[in-house]
């Protein structure tokens, strides 16, 4: 389209516009990168050792109620015995959830304190 002073430039100038707002959240991301106090091994280290405890937790935990639930059965089965290992499992579900939740919240904690001294040391 052409006006009285020339060819119209309004498509170039909404992707010039595009453009401004792209690299604006770009130096905002950059920012934020930057400004972050955390290095990748603090971010390891608040990842890593919050999931390994509370799968070592599960697993603990799993282990030791086999040994229980083997040891109070004896090893037979039997209707009554079904049934109360539906509800058996309903308790491991539940109890196997609140340890593991509690031990990742605590380590979780901790290796945030943890990292929280290493930047006050710096």
């Amino acid at each position: 389209m052409t006006n009285a002073i020339g060819p119209s430039n309004d498509g170039a100038d909404a992707i010039v516009e595009r453009f401004h707002a792209i690299d604006d959240k770009v130096r905002d991301m950059t920012s934020s990168v930057e400004s972050d106090p955390d290095s990748l091994t603090d971010k390891v280290i608040k990842w890593v050792l919050p999931s390994l405890a509370g799968y070592l937790a599960g697993k603990i935990f799993q282990s030791v109620w086999d040994n229980a639930q083997t040891r109070r059965n004896g090893g037979l089965e039997s209707e009554e015995g079904q049934q109360q290992g539906a509800i058996a499992s309903l308790a491991f579900a539940v109890l196997s959830a609140a340890l593991t939740t509690l031990v990742s919240g605590v380590i979780d904690r901790g290796s945030q304190a943890f990292v929280d001294r290493r930047h006050q040391r710096q």
